[in-house]
């Protein structure tokens, strides 16, 4: 199963057991992307996680 990354357009291979919310990285732009859909494929970037900074 293939998808296409949203950044750079690359196709990215999906490995087998991938699932829904499955974080990744675009082997091209080396951006972190989550799986939105398996059927179509459709990725999407993650969302940048805020730092706490021990709050």
């Amino acid at each position: 199963m293939k998808a296409e990354c949203p950044v750079c357009g690359a196709e990215i291979e999906l490995a087998e057991g991938t699932v829904t919310g499955e974080l990744l990285e675009c082997p091209d732009c080396g951006t972190e992307l989550e799986v939105i859909s398996l059927d179509p494929p459709k990725l999407n970037e993650a969302p940048q996680e805020e730092e706490d900074w021990g709050e």
